[in-house]
């Protein structure tokens, strides 16, 4: 099997090299493709310096300017799709997602049978160590909100710590996902939802990052609002 984690990251120059570093010390020969959107901080440039270290497994894609976590991780799915990937992931640079759990991810695709897998933060009570109270209650209460304006039962929709199987990135129409910020993460669960996929929820604990800075905005959650009530009248093929 080829598995690729696509990392998307803009300032991370804190933390690029350690979380790389973590990843391939895994046994199951993950690769990785980090897409950098013009880190003025020189994140592009440590994981140049890595590349001969960790060749043909370490992959780096520049783009120009804050191009949105949707967008990364879109074009990080099409360039997995055309190198023949089996499964691809989605993980933060921060060490919020455990790169120990990366193999939890995979097994629930190939040995439980799942199409796609999250890391669920909420799956089993509420697994966030050293958020602010207030950014829990957002985050878990999202979730909660999706759920009753969809009726997807999935606990952490807005989780970005993901497993897809190849086929479930080819079933979805990737030029026509709407939402590119925090939404993003919910359109993507429930297209694969309303596909037919089995998705699967396997219980991380998410730690906020102890290097550099959150990405996070109020327009972000302001889309994911108003996308969900979009996503409820959507028709899928």
């Amino acid at each position: 099997m080829k598995n690729l984690v696509i990392i998307p990251t803009y300032n991370e120059v804190e933390n690029i090299e350690k979380i790389i570093r973590a990843v391939f010390a895994l046994e199951e020969g993950f690769e990785i493709l980090i897409i950098d959107d013009g880190s003025p901080d020189g994140t592009a440039n440590v994981v140049k310096s890595l590349q001969d270290a960790f060749s043909g497994r370490l992959h780096l894609m520049e783009r120009s300017g804050k191009l949105g976590l949707g967008t990364a991780y879109l074009a990080g799915f099409k360039w997995a799709l055309e190198r023949g990937y089996d499964y691809v992931f989605e993980m933060d640079a921060d060490f919020s997602h455990a790169p120990a759990d990366l193999p939890r991810l995979l097994r629930a695709c190939t040995v439980d049978g799942a199409d796609m897998s999250i890391g669920s933060r909420y799956c089993n009570g509420v697994s966030v160590v050293n958020w602010p109270i207030g950014r829990i209650l957002i985050s878990y209460f999202a979730s909660v909100y999706v759920r009753k304006v969809l009726g997807f039962k999935v606990y952490d929709s807005t989780a970005g710590f993901i497993c897809y199987s190849r086929k479930v990135l080819e079933a979805i129409n990737l030029d026509g996902v709407q939402m590119k910020g925090y939404g993003f993460q919910i359109e993507m669960k429930y297209t694969a939802h309303k596909l037919g996929f089995r998705i699967e929820e396997v219980p991380v604990i998410f730690i906020n990052r102890k290097e550099g800075t959150s990405k996070m905005s109020g327009s972000i959650f302001g889309e994911a609002f108003w996308g969900v009530i979009k996503l409820r009248f959507r028709k899928f093929n």
